[in-house]
């Protein structure tokens, strides 16, 4: 179970190069399983404590948001995650986070 006690965490933000999910099934359902099943082993792992999509397409894009208990572990995220290799994410960034309710 992850540790929620930290001061700061680590947010990994993507911009796919999606415009839906219906998209990510249809062009990338492998990586779409793949990045599944990697979040979710390393939730299990306490390194990732929390991960979705936004429901909302922000400039018609599915982005996304990570969080994660260390800036290395949040850059093994994005350097291992499926569509990063595939070649379809637009933009990625690493925010540090604060977390106020510590």
């Amino acid at each position: 179970m992850p540790d929620l006690n930290q001061a700061t965490y680590f947010v990994a933000f993507f911009t796919t190069a999606f415009a839906s999910m219906e998209d990510v099934r249809r062009e990338a359902p492998e990586a779409l399983q793949r990045h599944l099943e990697r979040t979710r082993r390393l939730h299990a792992e306490g390194t990732v404590l929390m991960a979705g999509a936004f429901l909302e397409p922000k400039g018609g894009a599915i982005s996304t948001m990570t969080v994660l208990a260390s800036r290395e572990a949040a850059e093994e995220f994005v350097r291992g995650d499926p569509f990063v290799e595939l070649g379809k994410v637009a933009h990625h960034e690493i925010r540090e986070w604060n977390n106020m309710l510590r």
